[in-house]
Formats: structure tokens, C-alpha cells, sequence
């Protein structure tokens, strides 16, 4: 589960496991499949709404 790490200087680091690793990249496999072009994969992309589920411990 992602982890968000702050830091001194304002802005924070979001750690990821492997899990996460695997379901962004699953996602990203899933969501540009019969994408020939960068530009497609980008456009694509674009309307992509990702969320990594924060670990509040």
C-alpha cells in the first residue's frame, strides 16, 4: 500500500510496494491496449483517473 513519507522541505514522497507497482503497470496495460502511438497512449492517459490507496498506519 503507498505511503506518503513527508519530508523538510514541503513537499512529500509517496513510497509504493511491488503490489502497487503491478496494478499501475496492469492498468496502464489494460487502459492503452490497440494504442499504436505515443500520442494515442497519451490521450488515453489523460482521461486515466489512478488512485493508490494511502497507509494510515
Amino acid at each position: 500500500m503507498a505511503k506518503i513519507i513527508e519530508n523538510n522541505f514541503g513537499r512529500r514522497n509517496i513510497r509504493l510496494d511491488e503490489n502497487d507497482i503491478i496494478d499501475i503497470v496492469r492498468e496502464y496495460q489494460k487502459v492503452t491496449v490497440g494504442s499504436f502511438t505515443y500520442q494515442e497512449i497519451r490521450d488515453k492517459l489523460k482521461n486515466l483517473e489512478l488512485y493508490i490507496p494511502e497507509d494510515l498506519s
